[in-house]
């Protein structure tokens, strides 16, 4: 039954030191690709353990672990005295390849989609950014300030065998309970807002959040407001529901209730930190706004994305907070305080629109994923949370003090002001510079930066704003880095006092 001669080589396996996955899981992966594949007939023997991990250069107990592993999946088994070798009822993944008829031609998929659906604003977000030395960019994860092994606690506890039946079922439209009720007894008290269960949705982070409240909200004609600068996916959804929508510039309040057209229908607004420029909206603009949006009958979309994050005094209280005529649709995230994988955030607003959005949400995703709902829950529960908020502060104003302190005696410009929180600032180079090509340049002496022109409705040529955050980037660095990108700007403002000359 199984081939005493044919035994596997060594060289078939391959494994990454390098790679993030421990050395058990990646030798796993191998042996399960191979024969799914079905590049290895059932029978054939595995090659011994020692032979190997001396192949590998690895642990002959990481193969062994291994191969145990697999044994347990059926995927492998063990011979009494002679090793392992692939089971004949090992798993195996049926394939078809259709060919295509003689003659046929492809579809034009231009034909059946709606026109104009490409992105035309968007943040560009890079994945090796780990590999720049100076990394200023804004919502990355530091992960020397998380709690790896308070998480795994969490995540444990929510697989526990007690609640399993609760978190493998399916909620329909339902969020978990105990995440609810500490949303409602403990995060919104934080923000002023008082809220019950049936006035809560969870959402697949805060961009959830947004999509649904304009795919839910009227398009009666009226205009849908937003910031200009302001954050770039807003007027790219608006676009894509083919809302009436008008973007209004900010000033260093936020928002003017002012500027408002009399037709406005609804207005995003990020009045705790705004984007980009970081600015706080007083509280004097906040109860304008609100008086504007009763005089002229419309709602407010209040994105809180970080407000408890580096601030040296409390936070003003949210804009729901004071809305009497209930008026203000609240959306917060724990992506941004918790880590941005974790994509959970929620909403906050009347009962009658939070019904219609579980019953969108349910035709859309049924709800968040049950264990990462139960896990944040118990996270928050045991004061994990409350604990990563104060280390992360900490950590941040240090930062933010170092970077404030080196642009100052630069040659850029800080447009946010200094006394707020959050993990960016918004600066500006000389107007001669152009963010794209001062960002381009950076990057290739290892500093990392955001160019500020997916911000603008219209932004500016040259555009000379860029942001830059400081949530990944170590103390100790900062200066280094700001000195590299004071050197950039300069050999680019003499390359630009020479062009004329050229002419």
């Amino acid at each position: 039954m199984f081939d005493k001669v044919t035994r596997l080589p060594p060289d078939l396996f391959f494994i990454d030191k390098k790679a993030p996955v421990s050395l058990q899981a990646q030798l796993i992966t191998c042996v399960v690709t191979l024969v799914l594949q079905q590049q290895i007939p059932a029978g054939t023997r595995m090659p011994s353990s020692r032979s190997l991990a001396s192949f590998l250069g690895i642990s002959r107990l990481t193969v062994t672990l291994a191969y145990n592993e697999l044994v347990a999946q059926n995927y492998l088994v063990a011979l009494p005295r002679s090793g392992y070798a692939i089971s004949h009822d090992a798993p195996k993944r049926q394939s078809f390849y259709p060919t295509a008829p003689i003659g046929s031609k492809a579809l034009d998929w231009s034909t059946r989609l709606r026109p104009d659906r490409q992105r035309q604003r968007a943040i560009v977000k890079r994945r090796d950014w780990e590999q720049f030395p100076f990394p200023f960019l804004y919502g990355q994860m530091d992960w020397s300030l998380f709690n790896h092994a308070a998480w795994r606690d969490c995540a444990r506890r929510a697989l526990g065998l007690k609640e399993f039946d609760l978190l493998a079922g399916d909620w329909a439209s339902e969020d978990d309970p105990m995440l609810i009720d500490h949303i409602c007894t403990r995060t919104l008290p934080r923000r002023g807002i008082q809220a019950t269960p049936d006035e809560v949705l969870i959402t697949m982070g805060a961009q959830n959040a947004l999509w649904m409240i304009i795919d839910l909200l009227k398009h009666d004609g009226r205009l849908a407001v937003y910031e200009d600068p302001g954050y770039p996916d807003i007027p790219e959804m608006l676009r894509f529901s083919e809302a009436r929508s008008l973007a209004v510039t900010v000033d260093n309040e936020g928002i003017n209730p002012d500027s408002l057209p009399n037709n406005t229908g609804y207005v995003f607004v990020t009045p705790s930190h705004h984007v980009p420029t970081g600015v706080t909206m007083p509280m004097q603009r906040r109860r304008e706004l609100l008086k504007a949006a009763n005089d002229k009958d419309f709602l407010i979309v209040e994105d809180d994305y970080e407000f408890e994050i580096g601030l040296p005094t409390s936070p003003s209280p949210a804009l729901k907070s004071i809305d009497t005529a209930e008026r203000v649709i609240y959306v917060g995230s724990f992506s941004k305080s918790i880590f941005p994988g974790l994509r959970l955030g929620y909403m906050v607003a009347p009962e009658p629109f939070i019904r219609q959005a579980r019953a969108l949400r349910a035709m859309m995703l049924r709800h968040p994923p049950g264990h990462m709902q139960r896990t944040t829950a118990y996270f928050l529960a045991q004061g994990y949370y409350d604990a990563l908020i104060v280390k992360m502060g900490d950590a941040m104003r240090e930062r933010r003090e170092r970077l404030y302190a080196a642009l100052s005696q630069s040659d850029f410009e800080i447009i946010s002001p200094s006394q707020y929180g959050g993990t960016s600032l918004w600066v500006k180079a000389d107007e001669r510079i152009d963010c794209e090509e001062f960002s381009a340049a950076l990057a290739k002496r290892g500093v990392l930066i955001e160019a500020g022109t997916p911000f603008f409705e219209n932004s500016p040529k040259p555009c000379p704003y860029f942001r830059m955050g400081y949530s990944v980037i170590q103390k100790d660095a900062i200066e280094e880095g700001v000195a590299v990108m004071v050197d950039c700007h300069r050999e680019m403002m003499s390359q630009l006092a020479k062009e004329p000359e050229q002419v």
